[in-house]
């Protein structure tokens, strides 16, 4: 390592692009006084079903995906012990969310090159406790909507979308989300639109998106900003055991003026994406799969395979090679059967979904984000060339 590298800062995989904007309004909604559920919010869920669509009625903002997908299955009334489909390729809040609902995950196998539920692998997991699909959009990939919907409509199954990568997708012309129940997003510091943590719920039916509402802030009838606002105090009655899941007025902030440039950070990143592809395309690496052309890749996720028999190195020394770079990575994922706790718990076998496991083993995501200029992609380039070839 030179010692010019040495005194480049480090390159911190997935750094959000905030902006001036972001930082006045976040300082406006300190000094309004209102930082808790309030007009940001409410805005903020417009202003995001706008995007989407749909009515703003249809939209609930909350705490993150996790307590969206959670609020989500507890309102869709699934009876307990009911059994929820979803992939083996994804973070362990997707897993989390259906126990925490009282209900038993079933693992679907990936597809090898979308890297998404193979509709196949969810068909042949259905039993007659099956309630539910969880498909993941994976990497900003949409999954097959059709043939998931086909299924579901088949089995009488509801459909809720875990759509944390996947704010910009489409499948066939129609937005990710929109297609199940309910779709799921994520605001989170890595994802393409950020609040911090954020997530938020969309709906189909007003009444089930209501009831989710309600649930996200404790089972009130009303929330904060009916409660307190300049028209006056509103009483409210707990109509159910609901949990703490509120959006912030201070998160709203800084995702009003994200969303705003959704579009414009969307293209950033597409064509950072189709830098990686041109630079790596000499390299012993796995690349992700082109986007099918009925469909709108998010471009959230930029994963390489490292397979020890072409590189020659295995994935967690090259993790560390890049690291000694000054150059920060990810893993999405490590399959969920390899982690103890489900092991443990439902006797899972990583073997049981070969697919998602050997991705699991052999994946590296590479930085991704609408701040990272052309010298810094040049800079990661320069990174896994040196990283293979040490």
């Amino acid at each position: 390592m030179n010692s010019t590298e040495t005194k480049r800062p480090f390159l911190v995989f997935a750094a959000p692009d905030i902006q001036e904007p972001e930082i006045a309004e976040v300082e406006a909604c300190l000094r309004s006084g209102w930082l808790g559920t309030g007009p940001r919010v409410a805005r903020f869920e417009s202003d995001f079903a706008r995007y989407k669509g749909i009515e703003p009625q249809m939209v609930a903002g909350v705490n993150s995906c996790t307590a969206a997908m959670h609020v989500s299955m507890v309102a869709a009334g699934l009876e307990p012990g009911s059994e929820v489909i979803t992939t083996p390729l994804t973070f362990c809040a997707t897993v989390n969310s259906i126990i925490h609902a009282g209900l038993v995950p079933v693992l679907a196998d990936v597809d090898p090159v979308t890297q998404n539920i193979d509709p196949d692998a969810i068909e042949a997991a259905i039993t007659p406790r099956t309630r539910a699909i969880l498909p993941v959009h994976f990497a900003g990939r949409p999954c097959d909507m059709d043939r998931i919907m086909a299924i579901a409509n088949k089995h009488n199954l509801m459909v809720i979308e875990d759509c944390a990568h996947a704010i910009e997708s489409e499948y066939r012309g129609k937005k990710a989300g929109t297609f199940g129940d309910f779709g799921c997003f994520s605001f989170y510091v890595t994802k393409n639109v950020v609040t911090g943590e954020g997530g938020l719920i969309v709906g189909r039916n007003a009444e089930l998106i209501a009831r989710a509402r309600m649930l996200a802030l404790h089972g009130m009838s009303q929330d904060a900003w009916h409660r307190f606002s300049d028209k006056g105090y509103k009483h409210y009655q707990v109509v159910e055991c609901g949990f703490k899941y509120n959006m912030m007025d201070l998160q709203a902030s800084i995702g009003l003026h994200q969303l705003s440039r959704v579009e414009q950070s969307w293209r950033r990143r597409q064509a950072l994406w189709g830098s990686y592809g041109h630079a790596l395309a000499e390299l012993p690496l796995g690349l992700p799969a082109d986007p099918e052309s009925h469909t709108r890749h998010a471009y959230h996720l930029y994963t390489v395979m490292i397979d020890p028999t072409r590189t020659g190195i295995e994935r967690d020394a090259f993790l560390n090679r890049m690291n000694a770079h000054g150059v920060g990575t990810g893993v999405h994922y490590l399959s969920v059967a390899e982690h103890p706790y489900y092991r443990e718990r439902f006797g899972w076998d990583p073997d049981q979904w070969p697919n998602a496991r050997k991705i699991g083993q052999h994946t590296v995501s590479l930085p991704l984000s609408p701040k990272l200029s052309d010298s810094d992609l040049d800079r990661v380039v320069d990174a896994v060339t040196r990283a293979l070839t040490s």
